[in-house]
């Protein structure tokens, strides 16, 4: 609660007037009984505002999610004060069509659970602000998660995985790996040094000026070198993997800051060559995609295994069935997820990746 009062202290009181409204605007469901536990679970940690309700048995009864990424691509990426604006215009609604989706009414739901941290401090605040309310005309007890817990435990919703395991956590924030010893009970092995996965692939698709493409205009970053690489030839660059010095091969953590910088003059020297000025595309663009791609592959691939060996000789995970659970939404990207297979394999493990509507954020992993 130390945590939770600290971060509530940064965001200034809202008004009042939309849980008033949000709990006129419900339709009661008279005579129906809940035998299990109901939680509502709050998302707001970036550029998705997500609610869902989801009973103690893992059973999804209502979910609701607005995504951002239309509005953020036209800015060439997140601004911290828009996606604040856009989740205070949304989350009402949201919380409304997740809750009446799962034919609760809110009195019957159990506990409000909602993401604290980490994320963008403006984001996390909207959804604060709107859950602490809720809970105090509910009178409900409120429940802080830790955004990269729920997105570790999520695999526990469509799998019977038994503790421990081992996650690794890849996004547009962050890039870890963990042993997951029991719900909040994870032993961080190594984690990026510098800058997330996602975040690079973004950095490289607005350098490319992909937005500009004709294929790739209405995607993210991430999505758009993944579709331009299958285009490309991954070996056309010659580019040496992150992290090769001696004393980088005895961690688990990982770099892509000097990798971006090898593709920036890489896409400079592309654009002498070529003639072209910034924001034009380049005739190696799919190329490159494909050549950053790989790389990235291969740097996660190979600290991960790593990290597996580690836990096999340490006798931290079974030595015949290990689990790999893989989530965030950089699993998304098929390439990778590949390269992570060629890894479980190679070392007698289950690689597990949620569907990709669960590794993004939403609100049915806090929940």
């Amino acid at each position: 609660m130390l945590i939770l009062n600290k971060t509530a202290g940064v965001f200034s009181k809202p008004s009042r007037k939309k849980p008033y409204e949000f709990l006129r605007s419900f339709n009661f469901y008279p005579g129906k009984l809940f035998l299990h536990k109901l939680v509502l679970g709050i998302e707001t940690s970036c550029d998705d505002t997500a609610a869902a309700v989801v009973d103690e048995t893992g059973n999804v009864l209502g979910e609701a999610i607005h995504s951002q990424t239309e509005v953020h691509l036209k800015t060439g990426g997140i601004v911290p004060p828009v996606a604040q604006q856009l989740h205070r215009e949304n989350i009402q609604r949201i919380v409304q069509e997740a809750v009446s989706a799962s034919k609760v009414s809110p009195s019957e739901l159990s506990a409000i659970a909602t993401t604290i941290k980490p994320g963008l401090a403006l984001s996390l605040g909207v959804g604060l602000s709107f859950s602490l309310q809720l809970v105090h005309q509910l009178k409900k007890p409120f429940i802080p998660i830790h955004h990269m817990e729920a997105h570790a435990l999520t695999i526990r919703l469509l799998n019977k995985v038994e503790f421990p395991f081992l996650v690794l956590l890849i996004s547009g924030g962050h890039c870890l790996l963990a042993l997951v010893r029991g719900v909040s009970d994870f032993l961080l092995l190594g984690k990026s040094l510098d800058i997330a996965p996602g975040d690079m692939l973004d950095k490289v698709a607005r350098r490319l000026s992909l937005i500009k493409h004709p294929e790739c205009s209405t995607m993210s970053g991430g999505k758009a070198i993944e579709h331009l690489a299958k285009q490309g030839n991954k070996l056309h660059f010659d580019i040496k993997p992150p992290m090769q010095r001696a004393k980088n091969s005895k961690n688990c953590d990982f770099s892509f800051s000097g990798l971006q910088h090898v593709i920036d003059k890489i896409i400079m020297q592309k654009e002498k060559e070529e003639g072209i000025q910034k924001g034009q595309i380049l005739s190696s663009a799919a190329h490159i995609a494909a050549a950053v791609q790989h790389t990235i592959a291969c740097h996660i691939a190979k600290r991960t295994h790593r990290a597996i060996l580690f836990c096999k000789q340490r006798h931290l995970l079974s030595q015949s069935n290990a689990v790999l659970v893989v989530s965030g939404g950089v699993a998304s990207n098929l390439y990778i997820r590949k390269a992570l297979e060629i890894v479980t394999n190679a070392t007698q493990c289950t690689l597990l990746c949620p569907p990709p509507r669960l590794c993004t954020d939403n609100g049915i992993m806090i929940a």
